[in-house]
């Protein structure tokens, strides 16, 4: 038996709650990981709180990151003792998640923690960092250099737009950071970011056209953040589109693409390939500072998830949540 966080459905609605799970339910797999240390991500607020259809099968155990070693395989790319970092792949929504003690996978979902990071680090950068740093891979094969203008980051005092900050700071890049709470201005500074804009400069409906401004983006929010974003990027600027905090719309005009030649990508993060994931985790290890982690990160016990699901999404957390399970490092 071992801890998890389990959600279930009634007829009255989904519950979540901290329970004991029997091993032998664990899903089918080919590994078993004893998982060190998990995250909670805006998606598994969602979850938890049942405020977004993100549970797919039920009953599941949420949490679409963890960091742990492999406790048996029957996979011949893994075997015991080895160290490995899961992101995505439907894991939390139709496939039990790392907001557990353990956890039975598919070997080709992992991939082996990088020797700079520990567990913890790991799940300190999670699927918000390796969004992050998809985003910026991005940005560069599309011609986005350090020295060609500023890029710009919404949603910057968040899980992904804190390490983008981060990152791109480090790489050389002038970075605005676009953000809701002001409050959090001293810390994005000292991620990075040159200036921090209030991000009701982009919550209201603009021009199709507004003055040319950033070199490249990387957004979270989607809906009319994007769209005045994407309004405002210099002649074959490059925004990186990963989320859509401030909701699913574009309320867009072809404008900015057909008279500016301004690339909008979109970042998946849950179904990108191996080889690219690989280079991202390869990338962080080279291009994240890791002494910044420290101040990216609160530490939420398991038994603290539920309310800190609810904190999440009222906007109340800055930067990334971590979860130690086993607590090894």
């Amino acid at each position: 038996m071992f801890q998890a966080i389990l959600i279930e459905k009634s007829e009255t609605g989904q519950m979540a709650r901290l329970t004991e799970v029997d091993e032998k339910d664990l899903p089918e797999g080919d590994v078993t990981v004893r998982v060190g240390w998990s995250t909670l991500n805006y998606k598994d607020a969602l979850a938890i709180t049942g405020k977004g259809p993100v549970v797919r099968r039920f009953p599941m155990i949420p949490g679409i990151d963890l960091a742990g070693v492999v406790e048996a395989s029957d996979n011949p790319d893994w075997k015991p003792g080895d160290k490995v970092v899961l992101n995505g792949w439907g894991v939390g929504e139709t496939h039990w998640g790392g907001l557990a003690k353990k956890a039975r996978l598919r070997g080709d979902w992992l991939v082996p923690l990088e020797p700079a990071f520990t567990t913890r680090q790991a799940m300190a950068i999670g699927t918000a960092g390796y969004t992050a740093m998809l985003c910026v891979m991005a940005l560069e094969r599309h011609g986005v250099s350090p020295g060609e203008g500023p890029v710009l980051v919404t949603g910057a005092a968040g899980g992904v737009g804190s390490v983008a900050v981060a990152l791109l700071s480090k790489l050389g890049h002038e970075v605005v950071a676009v953000t809701g709470r002001e409050e959090e201005t001293d810390y994005l500074k000292r991620l990075g970011a040159s200036d921090v804009l209030p991000r009701s400069e982009f919550t209201e409906p603009g021009r199709p056209l507004a003055k040319e401004r950033w070199a490249g983006a990387v957004d979270v929010a989607g809906g009319q953040v994007l769209a005045n974003v994407c309004a405002s990027m210099r002649y074959r600027g490059t925004v990186a589109a990963c989320g859509l905090a401030a909701g699913m719309s574009f309320p867009a005009t072809v404008a900015p693409f057909i008279l500016r030649g301004v690339t909008l990508v979109g970042i998946d993060s849950v179904m990108c390939p191996q080889p690219e994931r690989r280079e991202a985790w390869r990338r962080l290890a080279v291009d994240l500072d890791t002494a910044l982690l420290e101040g990216l990160c609160e530490t939420v016990e398991l038994a603290e998830c539920i309310p800190a699901a609810d904190r999440l999404l009222a906007g109340q957390v800055r930067g990334r949540v971590v979860v130690p399970l086993e607590g090894n490092e």
